[in-house]
């Protein structure tokens, strides 16, 4: 699963997230397991499903996987696994060419250098700012050479909905933006990590008119604030997209890409003679829930970036089941998970440098291919066109999957739902299942009638803070307008406590694989398959396609079906 990190145009992955790039030379590998471990753990007798499971896990989490980061000869090898299991349960090739892969090309991009900032007031010369002072630069794989000069204009937190509106009363088109990160706590949780994603941001600003954007650093700590000296000491490490088809790197906004970030120092520079003092603003910002009135600043800024670009290749995996009803058929439901993990890092306290991945998300994949073999076993095919999906660089912020998503091998008006499964813990026998995103569609009723098939319940989100429903694949398809959800078994009796062990001990850590964490429970695990299986198999075989619920924030904010 994705980690929350920076916001796009100063992302910058967390140390165990950005494992393989600009990584110390890995340390020795660590000591074999036992010969004891490695009997108990390959000889355990289990159920033909179960042992089904379990031996995807065992592959996809081995050592010799090297944590399948996206790009990497290892991750290449899982993929070709995968395909080989989807052509096993009588899928056919959804990917290029006949085949079950989709290039997927990966773009590593960084700043070439320290860019430059300048401001210039009104008849005044431009005063250069100080990097790592007053700002760190932003890169832009969509142009390379970029420079830009353009008056600046505050606008709060940058946000227009849900009756807020942080560019009331002014006019941007042609001028940079300058805005705080984050969002309001009184938004609900998933609309508030939408707006304070700052691509969201961004996507309003340029909607404005605005050629660029720049974030200021706030006092206020929290989601989407993140201290300059953070973003200063990783303000070079790469991160990644993909690449558009005449080879420049995709970003959502490219003709208001963001600009780079200002420290409060520089902010203040940025402020010096506006009507409303930066000082005045800063105090304001300290409070929860400050709201700002937008205003022009005195100042025009002058910007040059210039940025380094290496290409990776990698590859989706898709198969397809065909739908056998004549006018359902064509419709396509896509079960979504992500194959790739971090790699190899920073050794742990055993000296394990590989970042297996068991749960993240080499589960997810067991299941996905467990679940085509039920469709296989059931002799039935489905109504609708069932697509296996299994993605690429997730970790990397959802790359993949947003490549399918803008570049699908069906088409994309046919494509009715997604159902994603990331990094369910299934270490404990679950009681209920949480299906973050399933309040917005219909699909929060098919997730509430398979779960009482298999005798569980359902649970609200536990964990609203986390904002899950924006942190993985099937939000990309959430963007294109088309109703998703992904499972989690609940926290309901003894899951409480195994969520937050794992979240605390072994998310994103070597030690997430089949010998250093708790041991997985196998019939949960089956159970879980069991249970999207039917979630799948509803919505597959329905006389009514999923549709985002009456008025529902993400169904009319990306324009997708919606109940009437």
């Amino acid at each position: 699963m994705l980690r929350l990190t920076m916001p796009i145009g100063l992302i910058v992955l967390a140390a165990t997230s950005a494992v393989a790039q600009n990584a110390p030379a890995p340390a020795p590998a660590p000591a074999p397991a036992t010969a004891a471990q490695n009997n108990a753990l390959i000889n355990a007798e289990l159920p033909a499903d179960q042992a089904a499971l379990k031996s995807h896990i065992m592959f996809l989490a081995s050592d010799q996987m090297r944590g399948r980061e996206a790009g990497s000869a290892e991750y290449d090898i899982a993929a070709q696994y995968v395909a080989s299991q989807f052509y096993e349960q009588g899928l056919r090739p959804a990917g290029d060419d006949g085949s079950y892969l989709q290039k997927v090309p990966l773009l590593s991009y960084k700043p070439a250098d320290k860019g430059s900032m300048a401001i210039a007031a009104k008849g005044g010369q431009p005063v250069s700012l100080v990097f790592g002072e007053d700002y760190v630069p932003s890169a832009n794989p969509h142009k390379l050479e970029y420079s830009v000069t353009a008056p600046v204009v505050f606008v709060g937190q940058g946000i227009v909905g849900l009756g807020r509106d942080d560019y009331k009363g002014v006019d941007v088109k042609g001028k940079i933006v300058a805005f705080f990160g984050g969002a309001p706590s009184s938004f609900p949780a998933e609309e508030r990590a939408h707006f304070s994603s700052a691509s969201t941001k961004a996507e309003i600003a340029m909607k404005k008119g605005a050629v660029g954007y720049v974030t200021l650093e706030s006092p206020l700590a929290g989601r989407g604030n993140f201290p300059f000296k953070m973003i200063a000491a990783n303000y070079d490490r790469a991160r990644v997209t993909w690449a558009n088809a005449d080879g420049t790197g995709h970003i959502p906004t490219p003709s208001a890409p963001g600009l780079g970030m200002l420290s409060q120092a520089g902010a203040a520079k940025l402020f010096e003679g506006a009507k409303t003092p930066w000082a005045t603003i800063a105090e304001a910002a300290k409070k929860e829930g400050a709201t700002f009135k937008a205003m022009p600043l005195p100042a025009r800024l002058s910007v040059t970036l210039k940025t380094a670009t290496t290409p990776i290749t990698s590859y989706n995996v898709a198969g397809i089941l065909p739908g056998s009803d004549p006018a359902l058929g064509k419709e396509v439901v896509v079960l979504s998970a992500h194959l790739d993990h971090v790699g190899v890092g920073k050794p742990n306290a055993k000296g394990d440098t590989i970042y297996n991945g068991a749960m993240d998300n080499a589960v997810g994949i067991a299941s996905l291919i467990e679940e085509a073999r039920r469709f296989k076993a059931s002799g039935k095919p489905p109504r609708r066109s069932v697509l296996f999906l299994a993605v690429t660089a997730e970790e990397k912020g959802l790359v993949g999957s947003d490549y399918f998503a803008h570049n699908p091998t069906v088409p994309k008006a046919d494509i009715v739902a997604d159902v994603n499964l990331d990094m369910p813990i299934i270490n404990y026998k679950f009681e209920d299942v949480t299906p973050f995103g399933a309040a917005h569609s219909t699909l929060g009723e098919t997730v509430a009638r398979a779960a009482a098939q298999i005798g569980v319940g359902v649970g609200g989100d536990p964990r609203p803070d986390e904002a899950f429903f924006v942190r993985s694949d099937h939000y990309r398809f959430v963007q294109q307008g088309i109703p998703s959800v992904f499972l989690w078994p609940g926290e309901k009796g003894p899951g409480k406590a195994a969520t937050d062990a794992f979240l605390s001990t072994h998310y994103h850590q070597p030690s997430d694989d089949l010998v250093q964490q708790p041991a997985i429970d196998w019939e949960s695990g089956v159970r879980f398959v069991d249970v999207n299986y039917r979630i799948a198999r509803e919505i597959a075989d329905a006389d009514q396609k999923p549709m985002w619920k009456k008025g529902d924030f993400f169904g009319t904010a990306f324009g997708g079906p919606m109940q009437k």
